[in-house]
């Protein structure tokens, strides 16, 4: 399968749409939507034996997401609001606020690499936590290198420094013909840079880079917390229940 074949493409996500389906697959038990309030969230998980190139692209196709060496997709009882996002990189142009953006980071050194969890990092983790989380997870190393840095071979670090301090680092997950930003942490400290907007248009001009065609940033949740920065990256598609993308 290449980019220039979309129909084969499809056929290999219709083919394995049908053999996931297959498997008869029970959900985990239900838990609080990490999204929405009030409202219980149910994932269909599995663990591949292998993340082959091209395969986890299918699957964040069909609306998974990596999270450790397994995959994950939401199959809630009585709601349908996760969708994936994913931004056109050949067709991206920054609005006004995103050059800003850039430019207000012009002195960050960006290095790219295989995960490396250390514990400058990890202190970074926890301080961001504290500032911008709900308490749903405790900071603990463990958390900190089972959560992002326990991975298969496709993932990749993104680390951004300025003389020296670590401004934040993100994990994502490297396809052939696509990226996909997997978590992104920052020093709350320097939150006025926007690291999380910075973060993303250095990984659109990454792909540029790279020539892949498309950079992933998750599920997009109408309503959600911390969601609405996604759709600000245009031109984006969202992917309907329907499993095409709109």
């Amino acid at each position: 399968m290449t980019a220039a074949d979309p129909e084969a493409r499809e056929k290999a996500r219709q083919r394995l749409a049908r053999f996931l389906a297959s498997l008869g697959l029970e959900p985990s038990a239900p838990s609080p939507c990490p999204y929405l309030d009030g409202r219980e969230s149910r994932l269909l998980l599995l663990r591949p034996r292998e993340l082959a190139p091209g395969l986890y692209q299918l699957l964040l196709d069909l609306n998974f997401r990596r999270l450790g060496w397994g995959v994950y997709r939401p199959a809630c009882d009585a709601c349908t609001e996760c969708h994936q996002l994913r931004v056109e990189v050949s067709a991206f142009r920054p609005s006004r606020s995103q050059r800003r953006c850039r430019d207000r980071n012009a002195d960050v050194v960006a290095t790219f690499g295989p995960p490396d969890p250390t514990e400058e990092k990890h202190d970074v983790y926890r301080r961001y936590l504290e500032a911008r989380h709900g308490g749903e997870m405790t900071g603990s190393w463990d958390e900190f290198a089972d959560f992002l840095y326990e991975a298969p071979a496709l993932a990749r670090e993104t680390v951004y420094r300025v003389g020296g301090r670590l401004v934040g680092a993100g994990i994502v997950d490297l396809e052939p013909e696509a990226m996909s930003a997997v978590y992104f942490y920052f020093d709350p400290d320097l939150a006025n840079r926007s690291p999380g907007t910075f973060n993303v248009l250095w990984l659109l001009d990454e792909c540029r880079r790279r020539g892949i065609s498309w950079l992933y940033l998750g599920y997009h949740v109408a309503g959600g917390r911390g969601m609405d920065y996604k759709t600000a990256f245009r031109p984006h598609q969202i992917l309907g229940a329907n499993g095409v993308w709109r």
